[in-house]
């Protein structure tokens, strides 16, 4: 089976899907339109990579900026591609870039996956955008979602068939394990892994953990932001006047190769986005029995079962982000016990090599109609 991606070469996401189905014995060829990072692949040189090089501070523009017009000059390039490769199936990550260009080479058959930012950010826009949404959704044979929530607002735009198939983990890799931490033995540490940008609403972490620094004065409450982004400057500024400095670690960018050791110095998870279309980080922390407390919005309330896998709270609410915090901070068993319940969870809903077969199914169930 040979199957040509569609997707930005680079992303954590298309590197596991890629590899891992590489390792099923499929030909793998990925076409980025950013310039691609071609020592992410040394280890595989059996996955073909191509490009139309486009400059990555694309990717950091609005959806509405006209420079990103070049995307349209990818699709001579792929039906070159698609000559030369001679797939079984085209898939495309992202339905509003490669999702409308691979729509527009117009192979058959063809696979959309929807990532988030792409349903529920492009098509509200104007009416061009959704429209180029609908356009792009009527050409797939078949439309994944990683999410229940992002397979009912991708229906607005399609009557196709729509199916979910959850970006697990490797419950091997993600696993409880003693590391090296950068902080004492006493401290308890409370964490978040994610981009520092406004959605991930990492300011009302930061207000959260000042009000259970106050609650706690005689216990040693850490806080770990890992990651990098935009906002990182405003947050250390606010990390700073709430005098929060001494119990704060910002690390910068980390590798994600990295990730799981950073889970593992973590004793309670935290990821209170403003929107997010799944939770990958949730599922890592709980598959590293971590406790986790999330926001209502998007699909993290998906991923975990209130109250025996961590804690659900309203969006931007800091207070009631806090009385969970105290819940756990004040009982290491129920730490424990829900990092557990969390293992289990991940272990039965979303282990990795499971959602790698799930797509193969589906690439021959395409293959044999």
């Amino acid at each position: 089976m040979k199957i040509l991606l569609l997707s930005d070469s680079n992303s954590p996401h298309t590197l596991r899907w890629a590899k891992s189905l590489s390792k099923m014995n499929i030909k793998i060829a990925i076409f980025s339109i950013h310039e691609p990072n071609l020592s992410l692949y040394d280890a595989t040189p059996e996955i073909l990579i191509y490009s139309l090089h486009a400059s990555r501070d694309l990717q950091t523009k609005n959806e509405k900026n006209i420079s990103k017009i070049i995307y349209f000059k990818a699709i001579y390039k792929i039906k070159n591609l698609i000559k030369e490769f001679q797939p079984d199936i085209v898939h495309s990550h992202y339905a509003s870039s490669y999702g409308l260009i691979g729509a527009l080479a117009g192979f058959q058959p063809y696979i959309i996956s929807v990532w988030g930012g792409d349903v529920f950010g492009f098509p509200n826009y104007s009416i061009l955008h959704r429209n180029f949404l609908k356009y792009a959704l009527s050409k797939a044979s078949i439309i994944l979602s990683t999410s229940h929530i992002m397979k009912e607002e991708t229906r607005k735009y399609t009557s196709k068939q729509i199916e979910v198939i959850p970006f697990g983990v490797d419950v091997e890799l993600f696993k409880p394990n003693k590391v090296e931490r950068i902080f004492n033995d006493e401290d308890i540490v409370i964490g978040t892994i994610k981009t520092l940008e406004l959605r991930y609403g990492i300011e009302y972490l930061i207000r959260g953990f000042e009000l259970v620094k106050n609650k706690f004065p005689d216990k040693s409450l850490k806080l770990l932001i890992a990651g990098e982004g935009t906002e990182r400057a405003r947050l250390e500024k606010l990390v700073k006047e709430l005098k929060l400095t001494n119990d704060t670690i910002f690390t910068g960018y980390i590798n994600h190769t990295e990730v799981q050791n950073f889970h593992n110095m973590i004793d309670i998870f935290v990821a209170v986005s403003l929107e997010e279309s799944f939770g990958v980080a949730i599922i890592e922390a709980s598959a590293c029995e971590k406790p986790v407390v999330v926001s209502n919005v998007g699909g993290l309330p998906e991923v975990v079962d209130n109250g025996k896998t961590g804690y659900i709270v309203d969006s931007k609410n800091f207070n009631k982000l806090a009385d969970a915090l105290i819940k756990l901070i004040s009982d290491s068993g129920l730490r424990l016990e829900m990092g557990k319940n969390g293992r289990e969870k991940v272990k039965k809903e979303y282990e990795w090599n499971w959602c790698v077969h799930k797509m193969v199914s589906i690439y021959n169930q395409l293959l044999t109609k």
